[in-house]
């Protein structure tokens, strides 16, 4: 089988979509509260995303 669940390709991938959602999520509706425009707020949770995915698989050692 593998090493374990991290080794299956699905659930790496519902793990990027989950974490980009969240980061994305923040980060933008952080920004709105914040007081900036639509358009810096989809910046700013495009880069939330991105942000978030790199770090955690940056935590993982770069697995998968």
């Amino acid at each position: 089988m593998g090493s374990g669940p991290q080794s299956c390709a699905v659930c790496r991938f519902m793990r990027g979509m989950a974490f980009s959602a969240i980061g994305g999520g923040l980060a933008g509706y952080g920004a709105l509260a914040l007081g900036f425009s639509r358009d810096n707020a989809i910046i700013a949770a495009f880069f939330g995303a991105l942000g978030l995915v790199l770090l955690l698989n940056r935590k993982q050692g770069g697995k998968g």
